[in-house]
């Protein structure tokens, strides 16, 4: 029995994992979005924080998936539910990519665009809403890019601390010795991260500035 039968015939079971994963990776770079872009903006305006904040984000980049895993166990509530510790590690990982290309992209706006803002009388606000973040959206969004499929692929080492997805297979056929069962949870993560970059690279190339 090849893979592709292997999937077949557990579908149902195939979807449930499918659809944890997907849950782990989408609450993951929700929470990501919802910490890091405002970061990133954060450092534009306040150049004093860039270094501590950013160094931050490469240390935790550079923790071992699982050695961080390990690290939140003991955090309360948290470490109670290993749903809840894979999401809060998911979230950390993708918070790199999305701090370091908001603030990639808001610093790359041309200032001679931004000063015109500024002549026309605009706040920093409006510049930031209406100049700034129009025009770097498409840095952002390869940020995005970059930590969901980052997201996707780390998403299956969640199964070893119990909290499914994809991974669960993959640890399955390490245990029993089967290239099948690894591949039934490694081929559906590959088309997941796939799927991630083509659609976020096409909406990159939508929102960029000609």
């Amino acid at each position: 029995m090849n893979v592709f039968q292997f999937i077949v015939q557990n579908h149902g079971e195939v979807l449930k994992l499918t659809r944890e994963h997907l849950w782990m990776v989408a609450a993951s770079m929700l929470l990501a979005v919802l910490i890091g872009i405002p970061l990133g903006i954060l450092i534009t305006r306040k150049p004093g924080l860039n270094k501590p904040v950013l160094g931050v984000a490469n240390i935790i980049q550079t923790v071992p998936s699982l050695a961080l895993f390990g690290f939140l166990l003991p955090v309360p509530w948290i470490g109670a539910r290993s749903e809840r510790l894979a999401i809060l590690a998911l979230t950390l990982y993708a918070l790199l990519p999305l701090i370091r290309n908001t603030y990639a992209g808001i610093n790359g706006v041309d200032r001679s665009v931004v000063e015109a803002g500024r002549g026309m009388g605009m706040t920093d606000r409006q510049l930031l809403f209406q100049v700034e973040l129009p025009l770097a959206l498409g840095v952002i969004i390869a940020g995005v890019r970059v930590a969901t499929v980052i997201s996707v692929g780390l998403a299956t080492i969640a199964a070893a601390i119990g909290a499914g997805g994809l991974g669960e297979y993959i640890f399955r056929g390490i245990s029993m010795v089967d290239n099948e069962v690894i591949l039934a949870g490694a081929i559906p993560a590959a088309v997941l991260a796939l799927l991630a970059d083509v659609t976020l690279g096409w909406l990159e190339k939508r929102l960029s500035p000609i």
